[in-house]
């Protein structure tokens, strides 16, 4: 029963530690599957390292996991507020092709970090971005000027 208080526990000091991280640490994958990877492979370590070793306590640990996981899903799913304070909300970085950088300096996203964003969505110089947004997962988008 303590091994699944732990997993509470360590399921929701990852999904805050994740978000303090800002955006950047998982831009592939949503902020939900990068605590879950991390959290299920510690318990798998735990597993096979710690004095409990049994087979029971670790499949009970994952399935806690999971079913958290699920859990938040759901409620992020009903809840734009749930899902605004687990995953964040897309930011504006550059506005009508003026970076902000205030925004920037914040989310530690530099010039060049838009400039490979724009040569990623093909457009052909920061100069024609009429927007630039950073995305919940840490991507950005880059919607060219017409």
């Amino acid at each position: 029963m303590v091994s699944i208080v732990y997993a509470v526990c360590g399921y929701f000091f990852l999904l805050l530690t994740v978000r303090v991280l800002k955006r950047r640490a998982g831009s592939g994958i949503s902020m939900l599957d990068f605590v879950l990877i991390f959290l299920i492979g510690g318990v798998i370590i735990l597993g096979t390292m710690a004095q409990d070793r049994s087979m029971t306590n670790a499949v009970c640990i994952v399935i806690t996991v999971g079913f958290l996981h699920r859990t938040v899903a759901w409620a992020k799913s009903k809840s734009p507020r749930v899902g605004a304070l687990v995953d964040g909300v897309p930011l504006v970085l550059v506005d009508r092709g003026q970076s902000r950088k205030e925004v920037m300096d914040h989310m530690r996203i530099t010039d060049l970090d838009v400039d490979i964003a724009t040569r990623a969505a093909r457009v052909p110089s920061r100069d024609q971005v009429e927007y630039a947004v950073l995305e919940r997962n840490g991507s950005i988008s880059v919607i060219p000027k017409k």
